[in-house]
């Protein structure tokens, strides 16, 4: 029979993707007050800026510098153009021994449905009932129209765990995907509440290819699981001069 703590990667990395194009845009909408946001991609083929390559690169520099015993061994990534190309420039820069990273579109973007690319000033201006409501129910709870909740993005979360603990136990994991679902692994994996993982989103945002990072350990009652030991960590960026960045998505999240 399987011990608990064999259900476990030994390690989990959670990597948000690196600047993008809808990262560029989304801030130049929102400083100049425009309703919307100005890219030509649909949200899912949204590339690389050439600062998010760099990012990239240089993140995956900083887990290649790693011993080899603790890089990572398996590296999945969203289905987003932005997190697929984050991941494999991270493959590549830090040489890990992989065929390629594992697409799961269990860790891709929230989606925002009918208010995709509109900026929050656009938002109150056409869609002035959605605004009322979120700002009655709350961000974590409330789903935009054909769109997805907080709530939506860590039930399928809760999935990709059970996944992963079926798939990569023992393994060191490696996920690149976004803003949001840096998040909610949180909320999930250190059983948060609702205003625990919103005070933290208030405090500061996560930055592109930041590394939040968990280890195997047990809790106080002995049980075994997935500790948290680095949260927004960038000084793999700052070590090599590369700027940090920390701008939205193509849609506000």
């Amino acid at each position: 029979m399987s011990t608990v703590d064999e259900i476990w990667p030994q390690r989990l990395w959670l990597v948000r993707h690196g600047q993008s194009a809808g990262n560029v845009a989304a801030f130049a909408a929102e400083k100049a007050g425009l309703p919307r946001i100005d890219i030509e991609h649909r949200d899912q083929d949204v590339p690389l800026s050439e600062l998010g390559r760099q990012q990239s690169a240089a993140v995956g520099r900083w887990f290649g510098a790693q011993p080899e015993h603790e890089r990572p061994t398996v590296v999945v990534c969203s289905p987003y153009v932005r997190a697929m190309q984050t991941a494999e420039l991270l493959v590549q820069t830090a040489r890990l021994s992989l065929a390629g990273p594992v697409m799961d579109e269990r860790v891709r973007e929230k989606e925002l449905g009918s208010l995709d690319r509109f900026t929050k000033a656009g938002i109150v201006a056409q869609f002035p009932q959605e605004a009322e409501l979120r700002g009655r129910v709350g961000k974590f709870y409330y789903r935009p129209p054909g769109g997805e909740s907080w709530c939506d993005v860590i039930l399928r979360l809760r999935s990709f765990v059970d996944s992963m603990q079926l798939q990569y136990r023992n393994e060191r994991v490696l996920v690149v995907g976004h803003q949001v679902i840096v998040l909610c692994f949180r909320y999930v994996l250190e059983r948060m509440t609702e205003r625990q993982i919103l005070d933290i989103d208030a405090a500061k945002d996560v930055a592109n290819c930041s590394v939040t990072s968990y280890a195997l350990g047990s809790d106080s009652e002995g049980r075994q699981g997935l500790e948290l030991t680095d949260y927004n960590f960038v000084a793999p960026l700052e070590e090599s001069d590369t700027p940090v960045t920390k701008a939205p998505d193509v849609k506000p999240s």
